[in-house]
């Protein structure tokens, strides 16, 4: 125990005040005393009386003191009692709370005074409210900040609207692919069938007479057995009003007309696409020499022999088209016949050339040729 307590004489006997002080013990001295019960026992002893002993007194325990918690004295590292745990603290965010004003002027102390009590209340920090439910209602300005937290950034929106151009680019180009491949051809054949078919009902009719054609006007039709192509056969070689239809253009106006299939001499020349809107030379590079080429007419079907190819040639490479074709393997005049058609496949950067020699003329009036019935 650290705590004070009353003095006490270490006499045996109870100190002084046991036994009546100072005089008691002066008068003590002038006879012999002797405890009580001895005196009697001595020979020759005279009896004494034993002084009047002091009134015993209970003895009392020091109380205990109360415990008093103190502040941390920052003045001294002596030993001291430890305070309560926690007490510290919260006396100083209690003395921080008062001293320091809610920031943001007034409007903004009377929002925390509202959400954190007028008279206390520690407000809530980023981690407590980050921990808070989710369906846990928030304040106009915790709805503010979250919603500013939320709205995406310059960087993020450029890199949005990058994307879409890129994405809207890519699905245009595939559209664009897919008309090119697959829907000119549909309705390329759809018009070269229709246009096939009346030409057909007019003959029958007696309404086509030979002779000079429009441009884009059809008078004729191919066949090539082996590729299993049947095309109309128009005059002129513009793309949007015969090519890109379906149709084969006859090389018929200007500084590349030629011949027509009935002329006694010649180079019949016809042009036709490769690849989509119809596509009726996909496979013309397969001929072999001696595969059929049958041209129809009004009056009779003009049957060719397919005689050699000129594989790539330039654009303007005009020879190939005159009465007696430069490249083929013919040298004196003749009933020729000329297909053109673009290579490599899918561009137009050169042209791929095929020669057949006319080797029968068939009126119509005797039937097909043994070509178109095998």
């Amino acid at each position: 125990m650290t705590a004070l307590r009353p003095e006490r004489d270490s006499s045996p006997y109870g100190g002084e005040a046991a036994y009546g002080g100072a005089e008691a013990f002066e008068g003590a001295q002038g006879a012999e005393w002797y405890p009580e019960g001895y005196a009697s026992d001595w020979p020759g002893a005279a009896p004494v009386t034993a002084p009047a002993t002091a009134p015993e007194t209970a003895y009392e325990p020091p109380q205990e003191q109360p415990y008093i918690p103190r502040l941390p004295d920052d003045e001294t590292v002596a030993l001291r009692i430890p305070d309560t745990p926690g007490l510290a603290e919260r006396a100083a965010r209690a003395a921080a709370r008062q001293a320091a004003p809610a920031p943001g002027g007034r409007a903004a102390r009377r929002k925390a005074a509202r959400r954190h009590g007028r008279h206390g209340g520690a407000p809530e920090t980023a981690e407590k409210a980050s921990e808070a439910p989710a369906g846990a209602p928030r304040t106009r300005m915790e709805a503010r900040r979250a919603a500013r937290a939320q709205k995406p950034g310059v960087a993020v929106l450029v890199s949005r609207v990058v994307g879409e151009v890129f994405i809207t680019t890519g699905v245009l180009m595939l559209l664009f692919v897919t008309y090119q491949l697959w829907w000119s051809n549909v309705r390329a054949h759809q018009q070269a069938g229709s246009e096939a078919h009346h030409l057909q009902e007019d003959w029958a009719s007696g309404k086509r007479k030979p002779g000079a054609f429009a441009p884009g006007q059809g008078f004729a039709i191919l066949h090539i057995p082996k590729l299993d192509v049947v095309a109309p056969i128009a005059e002129g070689t513009n793309k949007t009003k015969v090519l890109d239809r379906g149709m084969v253009g006859h090389y018929g106006e200007g500084a590349t007309k030629t011949a027509m299939p009935d002329a006694a001499t010649g180079n019949f020349g016809l042009a036709g696409h490769r690849n989509t809107h119809g596509e009726p030379f996909r496979y013309i590079n397969r001929l072999k020499p001696g595969d059929a080429i049958v041209v129809e007419t009004q009056d009779a079907y003009y049957v060719y022999r397919m005689a050699s190819i000129l594989p790539v040639t330039s654009p303007s490479n005009t020879s190939v088209l005159d009465a007696i074709p430069k490249g083929s393997s013919f040298t004196t005049p003749g009933r020729y016949i000329t297909l053109t058609t673009c290579t490599p496949e899918f561009t137009s950067k050169y042209r791929m050339i095929v020669w057949g020699k006319m080797v029968e003329e068939r009126p119509r009036s005797k039937g097909k040729p043994d070509a178109l019935v095998e």
